[in-house]
């Protein structure tokens, strides 16, 4: 099964920056989605910035031309660079990937995994 590990989150006042990162492990074959979503208190999940089919880029209006999602290949790793933060950006973040695992005996199947999730803090 693939299994996510994310870092990066932590306090930060207005105006600042935090990376976050997401590493992958597991015997993955492709990915169709990659993508970060946060859940504030209160509100429900949205996606923030996703990476679909390896090329095209997503942002949510809220985080257009401050946030930038990016994906390293060779470490399995995805990274969300959060600039210009605003304390509505607090929330915990969660990373999210979805394509085929090899699973055993030339055999290939699905996966839908999920970070432990990452609270950031943005303080006024």
């Amino acid at each position: 099964q693939v299994q996510l590990v994310e870092s990066g989150g932590g306090l930060v006042q207005a105006g600042g920056s935090l990376r976050l990162s997401c590493a992958a492990s597991g015997s993955i074959f492709s990915i169709s989605f990659t993508g970060w979503h946060r859940q504030a208190p209160g509100k429900q999940r949205e996606v923030v910035a996703s990476i679909t089919s390896g090329v095209s880029t997503n942002y949510a209006d809220s985080v257009k031309g401050r946030f930038t999602i990016s994906r390293d290949n060779a470490k399995n790793t995805v990274y969300l660079q959060m600039n210009s933060l605003k304390p509505e950006d607090t929330a915990v973040y969660y990373c999210n990937i979805n394509g085929i695992e090899y699973s055993g005996s030339s055999n290939y199947r699905t996966f839908d995994s999920w970070g432990q999730g990452t609270q950031v803090t943005v303080s006024s």
